[in-house]
């Protein structure tokens, strides 16, 4: 699932996922959580709320520094939630893992950070190269989270790990894209899954607030919207001997009553 933003996204995430998971058949679920608290960053209590239905791991991008009472809980935490593996060498975290299903089925699942308009990272490329070689000695089945900016990056990391990784999945714009596809070494890839939130407002935020932004270009206060509220995301179908993809749906399921 994509950018879980904020106390409506939570409850959409809590209400829908179950569902879900019965009529699509759900092994696991990686849930991108960095906007769950307040609409930007992430707390112990947005991140139990999202686990604790049925989540099995949260990624996490730019804004997982945002919230600094969620360091103590990831430390505590090291294998339930990531942040992005292209920041440097000592920083709080961890940016891949190994998580399995009941039956011991093991899925890697590694999270990067683009550095088109956004931060002077380590390349993710060559970051994600290493690691990527790293989980494909305890597994072939690995989801690589793409959390960036431009649209021309995540199509070039889903090109450079294309045959190398199950699927590229990006995140951070909000925006669910319709290029969901196998690419032709069998990687699944879609540039965004969109986010699970308020789809009446500006990525998730307020449209008054964040229209003022742009007409007075000063910083104002931002607040997560209510209204049509919605779980966005794909479900990945995995050949578990090969590692290939053999299928990619996106989701959008309302949350009733918003």
């Amino acid at each position: 699932m994509g950018d879980v933003v904020g106390k409506p996204g939570v409850l959409a995430v809590r209400t829908l996922l179950p569902r879900l998971i019965a009529r699509h058949e759900v092994d696991l679920v990686v849930a991108n959580a960095e906007n769950s608290e307040g609409g930007a960053g992430i707390s112990g209590e947005s991140a139990e709320a999202l686990l604790s239905a049925q989540v099995n791991l949260l990624t996490s991008g730019n804004h997982f520094w945002t919230k600094r009472q969620i360091l103590p809980w990831v430390e505590a935490h090291p294998e339930r939630l990531l942040r992005p593996a292209n920041y440097p060498e000592g920083s709080p975290g961890r940016g891949h893992t190994v998580i399995q299903t009941p039956d011991g089925r093991k899925l890697g699942v590694l999270n990067l950070e683009g550095r088109v308009f956004m931060k002077s990272l380590d390349d993710p490329f060559r970051v994600g190269e290493r690691l990527v070689a790293e989980l494909r000695r305890t597994t072939s089945c690995i989801l690589v989270d793409m959390h960036c900016e431009a649209t021309s990056e995540k199509n070039a990391m889903g090109a450079w790990l294309d045959g190398k990784v199950s699927a590229v999945v990006g995140t951070h714009t909000h925006v669910q894209t319709a290029d969901e596809r196998i690419l032709p070494g069998g990687t699944a890839f879609i540039t965004d899954v969109g986010m699970c939130g308020p789809l009446d407002s500006v990525i998730g935020i307020k449209k008054e607030q964040s229209i003022e932004r742009f007409l007075t270009q000063r910083p104002n206060q931002y607040e997560v919207a209510k209204n049509l509220v919605y779980l966005q995301g794909v479900v990945i179908d995995i050949d578990d001997q090969t590692g290939r993809a053999r299928a990619i749906t996106r989701v959008r399921e309302h949350l009733p009553g918003t």
